[in-house]
């Protein structure tokens, strides 16, 4: 780069490729390729390598709503809880069942008895999907 600074008049360009120096004009870029040539192409192969191996923020199948780390592609490191429907990683599964609670981790609803059938009717009775295929209509 020739050193110059950004003012209001003059914006400067970033390098296509690596966003390390930035350039006055087209010319100036083309005077500097040489310098900057072999920096440029090191940092385009680690952000080559940064995109590619970058988690994704999330996974198709969600977040937990406890944890809110994303869910396990496996769809057997998850458990689908009756009573709210929500999907609920084994971590936060484990660590409930741990602190010996006997309630949803979600909503805190009693995982047992006849509320439980009376909840569960109600959801099927509205036509919710997970309700009907985990009492095995669907």
């Amino acid at each position: 780069s020739c050193g110059m600074a950004e003012l209001d008049n003059i914006k400067l360009m970033d390098c296509d490729d690596c966003d390390l120096v930035r350039y006055c004009s087209d010319a100036c870029q083309r005077n500097h390729k040489s310098q900057h040539e072999s920096a440029c192409k090191k940092r385009e192969a680690e952000l080559s390598e940064e995109l590619l191996f970058k988690q994704p923020e999330s996974t198709h199948r969600g977040d937990c709503p406890i944890c809110m780390l994303p869910h396990h592609l496996d769809t057997k490191k998850c458990t689908m809880l009756n009573c709210c429907s929500k999907l609920i990683c084994d971590g936060c599964t484990y660590a409930y069942k741990f602190s010996g609670a006997v309630c949803c981790p979600f909503c805190r609803f009693s995982l047992g008895g006849e509320q439980l059938e009376k909840k569960m009717l109600k959801r099927i009775e509205l036509n919710d999907p997970v309700a009907i295929t985990s009492e095995g209509l669907g």
